[in-house]
């Protein structure tokens, strides 16, 4: 009489519930992935015909004349990439000296309410930005700052004499009103990252340091920022991802002029308020349209290229 074979030793049983769930997992993040590639393909057949039309010369093309049916994205992405990197260079700064004071400087009994103030602002609907933009930072900008401007840095070489320079007239839409409101707008995003890297960092290498004589901002530069330096440079590529991708108050207040930017304060376009102030007269079918998914297409491949660079970053810090 033959007897029942035994398990093997550390052999595990495979419950069919383990199956289910990890095969339900692996269904999940592939719906991720095919809903990622069917946007970029339908985004990029919709605009094949304007790549067909145009070719290359599509994505640096400077005149936008839908008259004679002739389009070139660059005054676009020039607007897009300007106004997001200005916005970058003044949120940046302070979202990092707005992280370094909750983490380091800040009152205990603070830093909890002031740290969910800042996060409030990335709740704020972006069309109140924009209305906020339009009827109040407008009228500021062009009563204040850049008559300012104008009279600052005009006679500055090369300032005065560069392609960004000051002297448009102070109407108050472009595309710097533009980066100041998208610099609020991303401001929470990298404080709040930023705030969580400084927090993630070992507190025996800031005891280290302070045992040592350093001061705080020593121990800041000499031991926390090297520590989490590829996070950091990912909090602020995802602050840049927000930024290109930002619609409705960027409408607002940059004027939407499709041309190529001669000044800071003068009205501009960015790829996404071009997509929205013309896609509802764009019909089926149409070169028109065909551009303005050329154009998404692009915004796509750029912003999905930037948080990639970002998430990718992150990774490589925590798993240092």
């Amino acid at each position: 009489m033959s007897t029942p074979a035994t398990p093997a030793i550390g052999a595990r049983k495979i419950h069919p519930a383990d199956t289910t769930f990890r095969l339900s997992l692996h269904a999940a993040g592939a719906v991720v992935v095919i809903v990622l590639l069917s946007i970029l393909a339908i985004m990029f057949m919709g605009g094949k015909l304007a790549f067909d039309t145009f070719g290359l010369g599509f994505i640096w093309g400077t005149e936008w004349n839908p008259v004679t049916q002739i389009y070139g994205a660059l005054p676009a992405i020039t607007g897009t990439l300007v106004t997001a990197i200005l916005a970058l260079c003044i949120a940046w700064p302070i979202g990092f000296g707005i992280a370094f004071f909750l983490t380091e400087t800040c009152p205990e009994k603070l830093r909890t309410p002031l740290g969910v103030a800042i996060e409030l602002l990335a709740a704020v609907p972006s069309i109140v930005y924009g209305m906020w933009g339009f009827f109040v930072l407008a009228p500021f900008m062009s009563e204040y700052v850049q008559p300012w401007l104008t009279s600052t840095f005009l006679w500055i070489p090369p300032i005065g004499d560069s392609f960004f320079w000051f002297t448009a007239p102070p109407i108050g839409v472009g595309m710097l009103t533009a980066a100041l409101i998208l610099a609020v707008m991303i401001l929470p995003f990298i404080a709040a990252t930023t705030r969580d890297v400084l927090l993630s960092t070992p507190q025996l290498l800031k005891d280290g340091a302070y045992a040592m004589g350093a001061t705080r901002w020593e121990a800041l530069t000499g031991v926390v920022i090297p520590a989490v330096r590829g996070s950091l440079f990912g909090a602020v590529f995802l602050g840049l991802g927000r930024a290109l991708g930002e619609t409705m108050a960027v409408v607002f207040v940059i004027g939407n002029a499709i041309r190529m930017p001669d000044s800071l304060m003068a009205p501009s376009a960015t790829i996404a308020s071009v997509v929205a102030n013309n896609f509802p007269e764009a019909e089926p079918g149409t070169l028109d349209l065909a551009v303005l998914l050329a154009l998404g297409f692009i915004l796509f491949v750029v912003s999905f290229g930037v948080l990639a660079v970002a998430r990718l970053l992150l990774r490589q810090e925590r798993m240092s």
